[in-house]
């Protein structure tokens, strides 16, 4: 069955919203392969969809996680989880916003349910649709701004010692207008996913590192 690649006549001319096949997502994502199959390594779509781009990373970066983890499901879902707040998505309108965080979580229910069965973990599973929540965001990447208009916010998920994960949140729009070139008191010297010395913008918030699985009560008892 051939994927339907438009909704509308209407929203192409309103949106230019034309979906990408399957085989050119493929042929595109092979250009950075080793990207695609690094747990940890940060992707985003400035322009979503339905997430045809995004699924299709997070299916490559499973399967290293089922081939490494899944033998241990508390390893299987610590990995995943960091695979999955690996992947960021901004998108104009707002079904497409919806169908792209419930594709990529019933994908990924879909394939934890057939490793583990009866041993599903419900507090796991709510913290996957958290970061889905928090990674997918409905806004223009143009403007730099969300559906109320106000600055798009993603949040930098990072594993640090075992358990534990370290959320800092970054204004979109200083992530994608910095310039290493023109250093200020407001940059800060870190390694990037692959271990390069990089410089980047400070975060306008950071939060206490926690268990993996509490990174949504965590967020529930600062608001």
């Amino acid at each position: 069955m051939t994927k339907q690649l438009i909704k509308s006549k209407s929203r192409i001319r309103n949106h230019g919203e034309v979906f990408t096949p399957d085989f050119i997502v493929e042929d595109m994502l092979d250009l950075v392969k080793s990207e695609t199959e690094r747990i940890d390594s940060r992707f985003l779509e400035p322009a979503c969809g339905e997430g045809n781009f995004l699924i299709k990373i997070l299916e490559r970066k499973l399967d290293v996680v089922d081939k490494r983890y899944k033998k241990n499901q508390f390893d299987y879902e610590r990995n995943s989880l960091i695979a999955i707040s690996s992947i960021y998505g901004i998108e104009l309108l707002d079904d497409n916003v919806l169908k792209a965080r419930g594709r990529l979580y019933d994908y990924f229910l879909k394939r934890y349910t057939e490793l583990y069965k009866d041993k599903i973990n419900n507090l796991f599973l709510e913290n996957i649709k958290f970061i889905l929540e928090k990674n997918i965001i409905q806004g223009d990447a143009l403007t730099f701004k969300d559906k109320d208009g106000k600055a798009i916010i993603f949040s930098e998920w990072s594993a640090v010692n075992g358990t534990l994960i370290k959320r800092r949140d970054f204004q979109f729009r200083n992530l994608a207008n910095f310039d290493s070139k023109q250093l200020t008191f407001n940059t800060i010297i870190e390694k990037s996913d692959d271990g390069r010395t990089v410089w980047l913008p400070k975060p306008i918030r950071e939060y206490p590192a926690v268990n993996f699985l509490k990174l949504k009560e965590q967020e529930e008892s600062v608001k």
